[in-house]
């Protein structure tokens, strides 16, 4: 069996703080890497400036349909044009699932904070105000 390292990536803790894994490389077989799904955790601005989340293994073709109106019903159908607008990545489907539920939960503001890279807010985003 071939063996190939490949580099740890950055990791992104969804409550805010971000950080580099370790310098360690994961030893994975040519089997093994090329039978791994992507799977793919994206929000869309849409023209109304709302926003959309979901997820797909296919991100091009998910894209069209949403640009495309392919579901006459859906969300974003009646807010084209739509804008990829921020997506990350995960090979394991239940934590790319736990990931979109959890973004959807998160206020306008909170999504634009992940958008624009400023994770540094995140923790704050999330917490309530009292009154």
């Amino acid at each position: 069996i071939e063996l190939f390292q490949v580099p740890m990536s950055l990791r992104v803790n969804l409550r805010g703080t971000s950080k580099f894994v370790s310098r360690t490389f994961l030893l994975l077989s040519k089997s093994y890497i090329e039978n791994v799904i992507t799977y793919y955790v994206y929000i869309l601005e849409c023209a109304d400036n709302s926003f959309y989340t979901g997820i797909t293994s296919n991100l091009i073709q998910r894209l069209e349909s949403h640009q495309f109106g392919k579901y006459k019903d859906s969300y974003t159908s009646k807010r084209r044009p739509v804008i990829l607008a921020f997506y990350c990545e995960f090979t394991d489907p239940n934590l790319a699932i736990e990931t979109e539920k959890r973004i959807k939960k998160w206020s306008k503001a909170k999504k634009k904070a992940l958008i624009a890279g400023e994770y540094e807010k995140l923790p704050n985003l999330s917490k309530k105000k009292f009154r």
